[in-house]
């Protein structure tokens, strides 16, 4: 058989603590009062309100406005629907139906100030109606004159896009094949107002805010439009969350916002981080002792794991978002560790196996790895289905796992959601690393190794040792 080159082991030594390295403590560069970040770490990974406290916000109807229950109803769903779709796994809404009050608590942010806060609550409590108006004139005081041609009703889905050619940051939006109450689809009032106005502006509104102002130049059949404007990669994401979402059905205000505790205590997190960095180096020096070589192998292969699952978890590119870590997603990192652990010292029982049953260092190395491999592959993939399912149940309405799952498990009490989804996203990135961590690295290395003289002793493997 066919042996791995012996630089091979250097090589993912070098990827492993190239990787664990920018993922603990992240890469930046200070240049003056401008940081620029290249890789985030640990330190930009979003704590949540168990572990770290967060705030409180009280919503109630703007004007006096007496809304109905089931007004309220829909207020909540859209409340805790926006909070999954900023990666806020943990936040909480509550109803107080008798006194038309909704309580809001979500995780503050690492090096939050009062403006970032209030910027917060104010995309949180937008109404979000979108409206697309004939013209682009408005009133003395900012509003749109012109008819309304289409709402947020008519759109079917958002999506944050870079203009291919302008390479600026915008939303598309699908309209609605099909209409309610007998009425036409969004696509087809679309291609109704493109054909009517062309030569003429079509302004897009988001409540009082204008958006974009069109100029048709032909009639567009195909369901589907663009907004460009003073757009980020993040507001571009925000706006597209908050079509998705929908609009509240009444204005909100509020009276401001508190601080609450963490419920772990104020301490929590550095206790943790505590708790499992030695639980790891214990179970570290358990695999050395106990397997030799393939145990120390496993040692790199679980840093491995833990350094690409906290870059998941962590938002590891500049543009992308952290996932808020709570404590059921450390429980589910653990398991996810836990795993591989397992998957390790499977494979080294089975190649332990194959020196008891006579054979060499090379063909006991290749049949131990091949018999554990199907079992621990089968045992990720369960897990990977698992995840997905529930994510796709108890995640943001526009993640791929929703879209393509969410109905399934549409009628279980929607309070369960953050809890849910922050234990199975880590749970599904460990059990997706797993398959590299648990199986394809520690062979790797393990074969490389056993291409240098000074490593053929069947006992570094747990065989007996040559006399």
């Amino acid at each position: 058989m066919k042996r791995v080159g012996k630089p091979v082991v250097f090589i993912l030594v070098l990827l492993i603590a190239l990787i664990s390295f920018a993922s603990f403590f992240g890469i930046s560069t200070t240049y003056g009062d401008v940081t620029r970040t290249y890789f985030k770490g640990l330190g930009d990974v979003q704590w949540g309100i168990d572990i770290q406290g967060g705030i409180e916000v009280i919503f109630y109807p703007a004007d006096e406005y007496d809304a109905t229950e089931e007004e309220m109803a829909t207020a909540e769903e859209v409340l805790r629907t926006r909070l999954l779709n900023q990666n806020i796994t943990d936040g909480e809404v509550y109803v107080d139906a008798s006194t038309d009050r909704i309580i809001v608590r979500f995780p503050q942010g690492e090096g939050w100030t009062d403006l970032d806060i209030q910027e917060a609550i104010r995309d949180l409590g937008q109404q979000a109606v979108l409206t697309f108006h004939e013209g682009s004139s408005t009133d003395s005081d900012g509003n749109p004159t012109g008819d309304v041609l289409l709402t947020g009703d008519d759109v079917e889905s958002a999506t944050a896009i870079i203009n291919s050619q302008t390479n600026e940051p915008g939303v598309s939006i699908k309209f609605t094949d099909t209409g309610v109450n007998g009425e036409a689809s969004g696509r087809e009032k679309f291609a109704q107002a493109t054909a009517d106005l062309v030569g003429q502006t079509i302004s897009i509104w988001m409540d009082d805010t204008l958006l974009s102002n069109v100029r048709i130049s032909t009639a567009i059949d195909n369901g589907e439009a663009a907004i460009s404007g003073n757009f980020t990669v993040e507001t571009a994401k925000e706006m597209a969350d908050q079509i998705n979402t929908g609009s509240l059905p009444f204005a909100l205000t509020n009276d401001g916002y508190s601080a609450i505790s963490p419920t772990l205590g104020m301490n929590a997190k550095s206790t943790i981080v505590l708790a499992v960095g030695v639980a790891l180096l214990a179970v570290g020096i358990i695999l050395i002792v106990v397997y030799r070589l393939p145990g120390l192998v496993a040692c790199i292969s679980i840093l491995g794991q833990v350094a690409l699952m906290v870059a998941a978890i962590s938002g590891f590119f500049p543009n992308t978002q952290s996932t808020v870590l709570t404590l059921p997603g450390i429980m589910g990192m653990l398991l996810a560790v836990g795993m591989c652990v397992y998957a390790n010292v499977v494979s080294a029982e089975r190649i332990r196996e194959e020196f008891d049953a006579g054979k060499t260092l090379d063909s006991a190395l290749f049949a131990g790895f091949s018999r554990s491999f199907k079992g621990v592959l089968d045992g990720s993939i369960a897990v990977i289905l698992v995840s997905a399912v529930l994510m796709g149940a108890f995640g943001p309405t526009n993640g791929v796992f929703s879209v393509l799952l969410g109905w399934i498990f549409r009628f279980v009490s929607s309070t369960t959601a953050g809890v849910i989804y922050s234990l199975c996203y880590p749970l599904l990135i460990g059990a997706l690393v797993n398959i590299l961590m648990g199986t394809l690295i520690p062979r790797w290395m393990l074969r490389s190794l056993a291409g240098f003289k000074a490593m053929r002793n069947p006992w570094l493997y747990g065989g007996k040792k040559n006399d």
